[in-house]
């Protein structure tokens, strides 16, 4: 059966004493224009073949009798009907449904299941941003000031980049805080790393390119990888990162790298010097690009940031991702790329193409925040507190799990790594454990090829202390 079925043409010539089709429709709601939902309903009944091709309507006196509606509005359902092709209407024998009308098979009409509500998140889960009280008032002062008299940039389509303040006051913080090499005409504005990885890779990449990624990796980048056509070159990760010379040995002329090289994802391994000066030289060697997505660096707890990738780079190889999600929250919806001088055009044009150039309701505020310091005092708050949260998760792990998780206690990030003992696969846990309330995820499912390791990917930014030790305490009773 195709997804358009057309109805046979049946003629009217024999019909007699049509049946009461009026009764086959719901009662109305009582809200709403009452003649669109009377047309909803007669064209659902249509399209579902309830009403045949031919058969003869209600009159409107008998429609607007039965739903107590004015005879006006079973006027203009009909009109409505009859304009749209769903019906005919013949003069002094009535109105009827068209001889050809789409029809709609009924299961692609069933209603869907209720759907889980995204913002629900389980603790333990990952992707969640520390809500903070005094930004988010700071912040709606700051938007408020923006809106209060709205600049031209909102009436006016803008810059494929995204406006110049916010990319100056971004190039400004992170040569500071990162050690990124870039001028405010480098910088993108995306609505976070995703949509970011997905312009490089449409710019940079040709379907076939083999790409180097980090084995295991972040699922999300091997789908925008993958879905470009890339061809996906696994590369094991150990306690140094990615491992450069793997790499050569398996693809030497890849024709790009992602890595997470300040804290990578899953595993929160740092990447060695050793490790970064070989993937620089290989990308200069082959004229390769790296892709660096330094998605949570704001949060180190021992000592100061590292310094980027991108601010090793002397041959302008490497495309730099960051993003406000974790630090601020995700439904902000900013993140921003540090393109390389030759991808640059490339980049723009797609932008430019898909959805133009991004919103600027936010900018003013974001820009400000940046500007006049608040946002430095909400890293040193939110970055204390997480670290906080996270010595709260290590001691519930080690207190009613210990026997049998092996912890890393990271130094970076918003989530740890916790290793199983004695052979258990992580996916025997991790359904039980959501089914209780903990949020984990396994790390099996996070490699690409070879032979897995299997343990627990758990989350502790954007928790209180009892979800915490709560979620410890119910994970502990899953895997006894």
């Amino acid at each position: 059966m195709t997804l358009v079925e057309k109805r046979t043409n049946h003629s009217n010539k024999n019909q007699t004493n049509p049946p009461d089709w009026s009764a086959l429709i719901p009662v109305l709601p009582g809200d709403g224009p009452r003649s669109r939902e009377l047309y909803a309903a007669l064209r659902r009944l249509i399209e579902t073949g309830a009403l045949a091709a031919g058969a003869k309507l209600p009159t409107t006196r008998d429609l607007a009798q039965r739903f107590g509606l004015s005879r006006s509005a079973a006027v203009a359902c009909f009109e409505m009907l009859i304009s749209e092709g769903f019906a005919v209407a013949k003069v002094g024998a009535g109105t009827f449904v068209a001889p050809d009308v789409p029809y709609l098979p009924t299961t692609l009409v069933k209603p869907r299941p209720p759907e889980i509500d995204a913002a629900t998140s389980l603790p333990c889960g990952l992707g969640v941003a520390v809500s903070d009280p005094r930004t988010l008032d700071v912040f709606r002062i700051l938007l408020s000031r923006h809106l209060a008299r709205p600049g031209p940039e909102h009436f006016r389509y803008g810059d494929p980049r995204g406006g110049i303040a916010l990319r100056t006051a971004i190039s400004t913080y992170l040569r500071t805080a990162r050690g990124v090499r870039c001028d405010a005409g480098q910088i993108l504005l995306t609505s976070g790393t995703q949509q970011g990885l997905d312009l490089l890779a449409r710019a940079a990449l040709r379907p076939g390119d083999p790409v180097w990624i980090e084995n295991p990796c972040y699922p999300m980048a091997h789908a925008v990888l993958a879905g470009s056509g890339a061809r996906i070159v696994a590369v094991p990760v150990d306690a140094e990162g990615l491992d450069p010379e793997i790499g050569e040995r398996l693809c030497p002329k890849a024709r790009a790298a992602y890595v997470t090289p300040s804290h990578q994802y899953p595993l929160g391994v740092t990447m060695t010097m050793r490790r970064r000066l070989a993937l620089l030289d290989w990308a200069r060697r082959n004229d390769a690009w790296i892709i660096e997505d330094d998605y949570d660096s704001e949060f180190r707890y021992a000592g100061p940031p590292l310094t980027s990738l991108q601010g090793m780079d002397g041959a302008g190889r490497v495309a730099y991702l960051g993003t406000f999600s974790k630090v601020l929250f995700p439904g902000l919806r900013i993140g921003y790329v540090v393109v390389p001088e030759p991808l640059l055009d490339a980049v723009m044009a797609i932008r430019a193409r898909s959805d133009r150039y991004p919103s600027t309701l936010a900018e003013g505020a974001l820009t400000d925040l940046l500007n006049e310091g608040h946002f430095a005092a909400h890293l040193r708050r939110v970055r204390r507190r997480v670290q906080a949260a996270r010595d709260v998760l290590v001691a519930g792990l080690q207190e009613h799990c210990g026997d049998r998780l092996d912890v890393t206690v990271p130094e970076q990030g918003l989530h740890l790594m916790a290793m199983l003992r004695g052979g258990v696969p992580d996916t025997a846990i991790v359904e039980p454990a959501k089914a209780v309330g903990v949020g984990a995820r396994a790390l099996s499912a996070m490699f690409i090829d070879g032979a897995p390791r299997h343990g627990l990917v758990l989350g502790f930014s954007g928790f209180s202390d009892e979800e915490l030790r709560g979620a410890t305490v119910r994970l502990g009773g899953v895997m006894r």
